[in-house]
């Protein structure tokens, strides 16, 4: 008997997160010092819905005064409190922030949501809760450096400047203030400014933790508040995650200074599907990879290479999987892909699919309702697409996938090492050993075998070229915040 394949998809009724648990305040000053300061600039601009573009929050915009005061704040804390006290102290208080962001999951959760458009499945099962594992992780190494870098002297840095990007606020803050703070360092972080929101009652957290005054000091605002921070003579490290051209521009400002230095950059991330593969288990990878979070991801597998005799059959699989998503309100629980992050970053990626129709690829987008207010992007691949296209080539940072195919194993190494990034990489085969070899060819830092997008705060992450340099997460996270000796 035939059985009809039946790819239409079920309307579903909406499952909405609850928005009354969580508390935001009107307006958001500068935590400075262990206290809640006005800036001195006086400014503030708004924190956007971009599901609906409603103002959620106004927060404060620090100018170079307010960073030198958080400096400051910084390293008093550093030479008189946090340098000095005994490891095993300090674990207890990056312990306490953990244990009180886990009982406070769920309000995290949505206004991640809410601040920075992705889904609540993606805010509540991921960004969260690893947030609070870099903290339990981190934790566990404060007073054990010793066995981290054995027969070394550990001594930490003093003051880190931090800045974060927008795609996983909270997940970044942890990345970076935990291994800070677990080797005797003190903080000032800047949030972007689209996303400041989770930063903001991190600080709450870390207020009612009783951390010291002054070990964690959170200013908010734009570049000019970032530049402030990676020029101030007093800080020590500078660790950023976020664009290319913004990290070749750190780079230069502390080129001949004493600040030490992680980078973690851009991507264009491949993603290489062999015949033996695990078909309908790989283009779930593919739509993990790429669509669920909206693009989002420095590492997100933009660029999918399939062996050409699977081709066809991955991309029908493919297509018919892309017309299930559902795009929509970032708190239905229905929700695939929720909001792009901004206005801005919208007319990029449009941008950039009206690249691709004028350089010839062939363009499928599921027909999907599409909410009428907000920055949503219907999921996009691109067929057909040479390796020197600019949407092979440059990060798109948005649901946007680029399809080429390849015959052999050096074919394959090759397009995948062409490009300035080197930040990840995923590899379907049901072959040990070609996973090895590709893991030993491949040049990014991060390579998932049959799977993507797979993180744990015991894996160290970052990449090769122009996605930047040094690690956070795990054991070598701790090494980008001493000097050994």
């Amino acid at each position: 008997m035939a059985i009809e394949n039946n790819t239409e998809s079920w309307d579903y009724a909406p499952s909405l997160e609850g928005t009354s648990h969580i508390q935001l305040k009107k307006k958001y000053d500068l935590f400075i010092d262990g206290k809640w300061v006005k800036p001195k600039s006086g400014k503030y601009f708004a924190s956007i819905n971009p599901a609906n573009e409603e103002v959620l929050a106004e927060v404060a915009h620090a100018n170079k005064a307010d960073v030198d005061l958080a400096v400051k704040a910084a390293r008093k804390a550093y030479n008189n409190v946090w340098s000095k006290m005994a490891p095993s102290e300090r674990a207890k208080y990056i312990y306490r922030i953990a244990r009180l962001m886990q009982e406070r999951a769920r309000e995290f959760a949505v206004i991640e949501s809410l601040d920075a458009g992705k889904t609540i499945r993606e805010s509540r099962d991921i960004d969260v809760p690893l947030a609070c594992n870099h903290f339990f992780y981190y934790a566990g190494w404060a007073d054990k450096l010793e066995y981290a870098f054995p027969n070394r002297k550990v001594e930490s840095l003093g003051v880190a400047g931090q800045i974060i990007p927008w795609n996983f606020p909270l997940l970044m803050a942890a990345w970076k203030i935990a291994p800070a703070l677990a080797t005797g360092n003190t903080v000032v972080l800047k949030p972007a400014e689209t996303t400041s929101l989770t930063a903001l009652k991190l600080a709450e957290i870390i207020e009612e933790s009783g951390l010291p005054a002054g070990v964690v000091n959170i200013v908010t605002g734009f570049g000019d508040t970032g530049a402030a921070i990676v020029n101030h003579h007093d800080v020590n490290k500078i660790a950023f995650t976020g664009s290319t051209a913004v990290g070749k521009i750190i780079q230069k400002a502390i080129a001949g200074t004493h600040k030490k230095a992680t980078l973690e950059l851009g991507g264009k991330s491949a993603n290489i599907i062999f015949d033996d593969a695990p078909i309908d288990q790989a283009v779930e990878g593919i739509v993990n990879g790429i669509f669920f979070n909206q693009g989002h991801v420095c590492c997100a597998g933009s660029r999918l290479f399939v062996q050409e005799n699977i081709a066809d059959k991955v991309i029908r699989k493919l297509k018919q999987r892309m017309d299930s998503l559902y795009v929509g309100n970032p708190l239905d629980k229905n929700t695939d892909i929720g909001a792009i992050n901004s206005k801005e970053q919208l007319e990029t990626i449009n941008k950039y699919i009206q690249i691709g129709k004028n350089e010839g690829a062939e363009m499928y987008q599921p027909k999907c309702d599409i909410p009428k207010k907000g920055f949503y992007c219907a999921p996009t691949i691109f067929t057909n697409v040479a390796q020197s296209n600019v949407i092979a080539q440059e990060e798109i940072f948005g649901p946007v996938l680029t399809i080429q195919t390849f015959r052999t194993v050096d074919e394959v190494i090759q397009k995948a090492n062409n490009s300035p990034y080197g930040l990840a990489a995923g590899v379907w085969t049901d072959k040990g050993s070609r996973i090895f070899n590709l893991t030993t060819k491949l040049r990014a830092g991060v390579i998932w075998a049959n799977t993507y997008n797979k993180f744990d705060p015991t894996s160290p992450f970052g990449g090769y070229k122009e996605s930047g340099f040094g690690r956070e997460g795990g054991l070598h996270g701790l090494s980008g915040y001493v000097k050994l000796s």
